[in-house]
């Protein structure tokens, strides 16, 4: 197993990043969409212990992603159990938040991902993370 780490300045404060995890109505804008994809469902319980769903459609197949809070420390701190309907094998992905200037510096550090899913596992981090910073940028 591996471990993918990716980082990304992000022009909002920590507050305003760190709560776009949490809140239904943002995360179901960005978190786990693909361009083409139409979203079916985003719930988020966001307590440590609770847990999130997040459906996406891709084309004729649901991609399912869900999470199960294991820390949750605003405004600096989120790690979560991770796993999808292609896999119930369950990863950790933790999410550190520092001020940086008048924004952000997010760090996300994913563990046990496979091997052979290194590279597509950064890249689609890297992905998700681009459209939170969009995301964000758009509510400013």
């Amino acid at each position: 197993m591996a471990t993918v780490t990716v980082e990304r300045a992000i022009a909002a404060p920590p507050e305003a990043v760190f709560d776009a995890w949490l809140d239904p109505d943002q995360a179901g804008r960005w978190l786990f969409r693909t361009p083409d994809g139409t979203l079916e469902c985003c719930e988020i319980d966001a307590r440590v212990g609770g847990g999130f769903r997040i459906d996406e459609r891709r084309g004729e197949e649901i991609a399912e992603h869900y999470g199960e809070y294991v820390e949750i420390d605003r405004p600096s701190r989120l790690a979560f159990d991770f796993w999808t309907s292609f896999s119930d094998e369950r990863t950790r992905v933790t999410i550190d938040i520092a001020p940086n200037g008048a924004g952000s510096r997010l760090k996300l550090t994913h563990e046990g991902v496979w091997e052979d899913w290194t590279e597509k596992t950064r890249q689609g981090w890297t992905t998700i993370l681009g459209g939170l910073a969009q995301a964000l940028e758009q509510e400013t």
